[in-house]
């Protein structure tokens, strides 16, 4: 199994450059679930305790939108060659204009490159978060949210984790003791209640005990 070999064009070149040397010492392990998306995974440090009798890698980059996830596949997600996937993105297109519509379209993408390049392994998608900072937007996040289950919906080996009805109150604000100070990251709480959800939908698929 290949290190992740970064474009030199690419915007986080140096991010990917570090996570290479980090994989050149301790090559990541074979038959993985990968955990590929934006910082909501790359932040996500007790992602191998949360997983400990998985085997599971974490290729998320910070600050990435949905086309730099689809650029990036060559380098962090093909060379892996992994048993499923749990992609989390979407989040910050949004809050940089994107419509709901440019945002399923592109999921539709990422899902057809990896169905190309991998066949039919499980995807796990898990739905975009209702971050305080951008409930400005919550309506098109909820939208959004329902067009991409829709397509997952119609799309086999494909699985839809909404996470987003977890993380809203009971008056329909977030939940704001899920985040880190700058309202828009998760703390532990908020990845306890991620690692519940993706764990019971691995079980699920026969993934997990």
């Amino acid at each position: 199994m290949s290190s992740p070999v970064c474009r030199e064009n690419s915007p986080f070149a140096e991010e990917l450059r570090a996570l290479a040397r980090a994989e050149a010492i301790t090559p990541p392990p074979a038959n993985a679930i990968l955990f590929y998306g934006s910082s909501s995974i790359r932040l996500w440090t007790s992602l191998a305790s949360d997983f400990a009798k998985l085997p599971v890698v974490n290729h998320g980059f910070g600050g990435s939108t949905l086309p730099d996830c689809l650029s990036e596949m060559e380098t962090l997600v093909y060379p892996l060659n992994p048993r499923a996937i749990v992609f989390y993105a979407g989040d910050n297109d949004l809050d940089q204009g994107a419509s709901p519509e440019r945002v399923t379209h592109l999921l539709e993408q990422f899902i057809s490159g990896v169905r190309d390049r991998l066949g039919s392994i499980p995807i796990i998608c898990i739905s975009v978060k209702p971050s305080p900072s951008r409930f400005w937007n919550i309506a098109n996040i909820r939208r959004a949210n329902a067009m991409m289950a829709e397509l997952v919906g119609a799309c086999p080996d494909v699985h839809w984790l909404d996470v987003f009805s977890q993380m809203i109150d009971e008056r329909g604000g977030a939940r704001h003791e899920l985040f880190t100070e700058d309202c828009l990251h998760m703390n532990r709480r908020g990845y306890s209640l991620w690692a519940s959800a993706v764990r019971e939908r691995l079980a699920r698929l026969g993934l997990a005990d």
